[in-house]
């Protein structure tokens, strides 16, 4: 049986990873996230079937003693923008700093362990139809793609065992997880709900001979316009504090541009499940009682 080890296990992906390797029914699972109520509260539906740990990936004694114990790690621990991107340094102790720790303990006591890291696609800023062979330049005020690109790029001169996955706008719900929404209105958008995103990586660990040293961009069934995205969620859920804040007072910065090989992971593994209807529809069942903030965002669908 083999052991994977899930970081960031708390977050919107990572516990639908692990929910996804308990079906498999053939793994080991241990989830590591940081200490606290909201964590402690999406983990306790877990408890009696996984090991779970909290803790800091940046701690070195912890991740040590863990690579040692895994075959599979599939680190999610990130700092998501727009946090990330105002407070210059903290991608680069989460993203870069927690990574370098794991690549660290790897190199030393697990070499054969194979490590699986989320990225983003939103580094390839405004480039058309862009691939994983897309030369890259960053700015440096992007704070979160500049700390994922040199992650990957030392991933790839560290380990021997790896898979890149570049993720794009995950489709969440945006009332309780975090959702990009400072994209600009009229750009194409590449999406995947956070289901579909999950089973990618599970069902990766399947493929590792096809998957090992190579890097994908990991996307949904279609693009979508983002105003057609962000007039539905508008239409469903309603006016929310996130949404307001987000679109008066944060730069419209990230990207998530379509992928000009947004086919190839699934050819190899074919992952995808999920469909925008379904995601819509999910989104309306857990928002009936939302009638006054659906009320409140008429007048913000007709201006778009």
């Amino acid at each position: 049986m083999k052991k994977v080890l899930v970081t960031g296990a708390a977050g919107s992906i990572g516990t639908h990873v692990i929910k996804y390797l308990l079906a498999e029914g053939k793994y080991e699972v241990t989830a590591l996230d940081l200490k606290n109520k909201n964590v402690f509260k999406k983990m306790k539906r877990f408890r009696k079937r996984i090991n779970i740990l909290y803790g800091d990936v940046n701690d070195r004694v912890l991740i040590e003693a863990l690579v040692k114990d895994h075959d599979i790690i599939i680190h999610l621990a990130s700092s998501l923008p727009p946090l990330s991107d105002m407070k210059k340094g903290l991608a680069d102790i989460v993203d870069y700093d927690g990574c370098e720790n794991i690549i660290r303990a790897i190199s030393y006591y697990n070499p054969k362990c194979h490590l699986f890291l989320a990225s983003t696609t939103s580094m390839y800023k405004t480039k058309e139809n862009p691939t994983v062979k897309s030369h890259i330049e960053l700015d440096e005020y992007d704070y979160f793609s500049l700390a994922k690109y040199k992650t990957e790029l030392l991933v790839k001169e560290k380990l021997k065992n790896y898979t890149i996955y570049r993720i794009p706008l995950v489709l969440s719900n945006p009332l309780k997880d975090p959702f990009m929404f400072h994209v600009k209105k009229k750009c194409m958008v590449d999406c995947i709900t956070k289901e579909d995103c999950a089973y990618a990586f599970v069902k990766g660990i399947k493929h590792l001979d096809k998957l090992n040293r190579k890097t994908f961009n990991v996307t949904g069934e279609e693009p979508v316009f983002y105003k057609d995205l962000l007039n539905k969620i508008l239409e469903i859920n309603g006016l929310s504090f996130k949404y307001v804040f987000s679109r008066a007072f944060l730069e419209k910065n990230y990207y998530s541009p379509v992928c000009g090989d947004r086919d190839e992971l699934n050819d190899i593994i074919n992952y995808r499940n999920d469909s925008l209807a379904e995601y819509y529809n999910r989104l309306r069942g857990r928002s009936k009682k939302r009638k006054f903030a659906r009320f409140l965002a008429k007048p913000f669908i007709k201006n778009k």
